[in-house]
């Protein structure tokens, strides 16, 4: 599987990855597992997408957000690991999605995240997850994506 001709293929330049707006690290390795923390937005270092999903974006605009929210997480990916080659799976997919208390269409917005993910990698993107509506996040941002991956 050669995973930089499928991110060509979608259009996809993996971008630097953003400094921690807190007291964080990026990811962090555990035996086979790297735990990548949680992505918002952002292009170019500002938010692309704010707002809550179902008032000031609609479900195709959280879509959006969540797949740019995830272009970073494998950027953050990419950084870690020395190659494709080291990629085995994407284990787990979480998904906080800023909404009102009413709104409950979260798995369909974290769509836009996971069938990228199943896009580019096939099979080994496809993924354990969780779509959690949240009062508000981190700069008014619509979504923020962590991950969970398998590397040799």
């Amino acid at each position: 599987m050669d995973i930089e001709a499928r991110l060509l293929a979608a259009g996809i330049v993996l971008p630097e990855i953003s400094p921690p707006l807190a007291a964080y690290v990026p990811a962090a390795r555990s035996g086979n597992l790297l735990f990548i923390s949680g992505q918002l937005p952002l292009k170019e270092g500002s938010l692309a997408y704010q707002g809550k999903v179902g008032q000031e974006l609609n479900l195709e605009e959280g879509q959006s957000a969540c797949r740019l929210a995830t272009i970073n997480c494998l950027a953050v990916l990419k950084k870690y690991i020395a190659d494709w080659g080291q990629f085995v799976k994407v284990v787990k997919l979480t998904g906080y999605i800023n909404c009102e208390p009413d709104f409950t269409a979260q798995p369909q917005v974290l769509n836009g995240a996971s069938q990228l993910l199943e896009s580019i990698f096939g099979f080994q993107g496809r993924h354990a997850r969780a779509a959690v509506g949240v009062n508000a996040l981190p700069m008014g941002a619509p979504c923020e994506v962590e991950m969970v991956v398998e590397i040799r």
